[in-house]
């Protein structure tokens, strides 16, 4: 089996190495991945290739962010039937459009997966165990990605997609209200609040699109907000605790080195909830903290009262 992953983000690269296990990997990115692949020892090489070279595998996985998705659509010519598994997770910002409904506008529905669940791409590198969910129109297609992957990754088929995206955008938004809510120093009962109402959020806005709840109870939803809004090792929470420390967001992104999905997520949801009247508390004050509309200290005050 060849594989082709685009995107040579965190994200790809431990995907690369995950799935380098069991089939030969071809991996495309603007940067040059030479120092990390010296470091990779598993079954099968990884290759980074240029995007021409990568187009005879079997399976294609891409992990180019929700923001950049489209651009690099039109700027790559793929054909329609090939079967992907995208491993972004975000909405995107200025047409409020979720990863699926890119991808349908360039591809065939029925070919396509959508990744979910909570995973780091550090833990990933590390072969320590971790499950995720692969969400799909297609159980054959989407078996042939779950059977690509390591022992140390369980991976679930399910077909809640819109489900798996909502849960997998909006938690990085509460990962940045829980980030300012412990860099305040607010304490876990804070915290624990915070998250519990965050999840009813999510599931509030998702069911308006469709999705199951059940979703929002398993991996996609309560699995991947615990973990991304309770570790340093989380972006989005890692922003939260610059919001907190008074950093200005463009400082924060320029430490972080790397996207953080959360931030342009916020303003999408913010947007689809005023144009549909869907009641988001948390995201909107992430939004006006993000936009200097409110101190964090306010709206977290507001949140807690």
């Amino acid at each position: 089996m060849q594989i082709t992953i685009f995107g040579g983000g965190a994200w790809g690269r431990a995907l690369a190495y995950a799935l380098s296990f069991k089939s030969e990997v071809f991996i495309v990115s603007r940067q040059n991945l030479t120092d990390f692949l010296k470091t990779i020892k598993t079954q099968y090489p990884i290759k980074q290739v240029d995007f021409k070279d990568s187009l005879q595998s079997d399976l294609f996985v891409n992990a180019i962010t929700t923001s950049a998705l489209r651009k690099w659509f039109e700027n790559h010519q793929l054909k329609k039937d090939i079967r992907m598994l995208f491993a972004c997770k975000g909405i995107e910002s200025n047409s409020g459009a979720f990863v699926s409904d890119i991808a349908y506008d360039f591809l065939n529905q029925e070919n396509l997966c959508f990744l979910s669940g909570p995973s780091f791409a550090k833990e990933v590198m590390q072969s320590l165990p971790c499950a995720l969910a692969i969400h799909a129109q297609n159980h054959c297609v989407a078996k042939m990605f779950a059977d690509c992957f390591p022992n140390f990754i369980k991976a679930y088929i399910k077909d809640d997609i819109i489900g798996g995206e909502v849960a997998g955008a909006y938690k990085n938004v509460i990962a940045i209200a829980s980030g300012i809510c412990d860099g305040l120093e607010l304490g876990n009962n804070a915290r624990a609040s915070l998250l519990s109402r965050g999840l009813i959020e999510m599931s509030r806005f998702g069911e308006f699109f469709g999705a199951k709840m059940q979703t929002f109870l398993g991996l996609s939803g309560a699995g991947d907000l615990f973990l991304s809004a309770s570790s340093n090792l989380s972006r989005n929470y890692r922003v939260g605790l610059g919001l907190a420390q008074g950093k200005k967001i463009e400082i924060i992104l320029q430490e972080l080195g790397e996207v953080a999905e959360g931030v342009k997520t916020a303003d999408a949801i913010v947007k689809i909830a005023r144009e549909k009247n869907i009641y988001t508390p948390i995201a909107d004050e992430v939004h006006k903290i993000l936009h200097n509309q409110n101190s964090p200290q306010q709206s977290l005050e507001k949140l807690m009262s």
